[in-house]
């Protein structure tokens, strides 16, 4: 049994179809569809049964289930560990963050390290989903949570002072009746952050015009006009048109940011070098008083 189609097994599986374990492999359907095959064809009996709603584990493919995640687990491990043992700077190192981080914060750091080590290529996947490090979605991540997953290496890396932001109409606006403009906040799924709180709790009268999970964008609706937004100072700061608003309330609560990296690649040459990098160069540098 290859390892290569027990991973199409697992990615069909989680997927429930052919086509979705051919889109997050990157290989065809009909590759997808042979393996399979080749693998019930192996076992002598079948491992799916297709119904309306999708793939479904028979009793054999669910009796094969556990050690095919074995087996991934032993190929990724072996997979965290050659890369991390890798000696000469150069390949790609896959970073994950949110879409403003990488912009305003990080790209710094990455010129710099391309400068350094020019065969090292980041590859930034600027998203705001938590990737597992463990299966190599990314090799090191940057967000504004601790580490919950096991076998992660992490450390506080800096405050991230944030601010409240809009255009210089709406901060006019704003001096002559605050609950006039309106609110621009993170979704439904972040509704819990501090800076959602605290722009509910200081603008009480206000009502919410736009949300996204994206700092950038809701930076973008702020320079359209549509209201005012707390965002990170790093983009708030950056971007003509859009001007920092004082308030009499206790400013936006700041956030920590933290780095982590699975620990089988504690030894990855190219890895240290970003990470030193952004320790010089960003760690609390951000964080002085306005």
């Amino acid at each position: 049994m290859e390892w290569s189609d027990v991973r199409i097994f697992l990615a069909a599986t989680r997927g429930g179809s052919f086509g979705e374990a051919a889109r997050s492999l990157g290989v065809s359907h009909p590759t997808v569809g042979r393996r399979v095959k080749a693998l019930e064809d192996e076992a002598g009996q079948p491992l799916f049964r297709r119904t309306k709603d999708g793939l479904v584990l028979t009793d054999a493919g669910d009796a094969v289930l556990a050690l095919a995640e074995s087996m991934e687990n032993s190929a990724l491990s072996m997979e965290r560990r050659l890369a991390g043992n890798q000696e000469r700077l150069e390949g790609i190192l896959r970073i994950s963050s949110a879409d403003w981080f990488a912009g305003y914060v990080l790209a710094p750091v990455l010129a710099e390290l391309g400068r350094r080590h020019p065969d090292v290529v980041p590859e930034v996947i600027a998203s705001y989903r938590l990737l597992d490090l463990s299966r190599r979605d990314a090799d090191v991540a940057f967000r504004i949570v601790p580490f919950s997953e096991p076998d992660i290496v992490q450390r506080r890396l800096m405050k991230m002072p944030y601010g409240l932001y809009g255009s210089s109409e709406t901060a006019r606006k704003m001096q002559d009746d605050p609950a006039s403009v309106g609110l621009i906040l993170m979704n439904a799924a972040q509704s819990h952050f501090p800076d959602v709180a605290w722009a509910l709790d200081t603008f009480p009268g206000s009502r919410r015009v736009f949300t996204s999970t994206s700092r950038t964008v809701q930076a973008q609706m702020c320079l359209q006009g549509a209201g005012i937004a707390v965002l990170p100072t790093p983009l708030g700061d950056a971007l003509p048109g859009l001007q920092h608003i004082e308030t009499a309330a206790q400013p936006p609560p700041s956030r920590e940011i933290w780095v982590g990296y699975h620990q089988d690649l504690r030894h990855m040459d190219r890895l240290r070098a970003m990470l030193d990098l952004a320790d010089a160069m960003l760690s609390d540098s951000l964080a002085a008083p306005r």
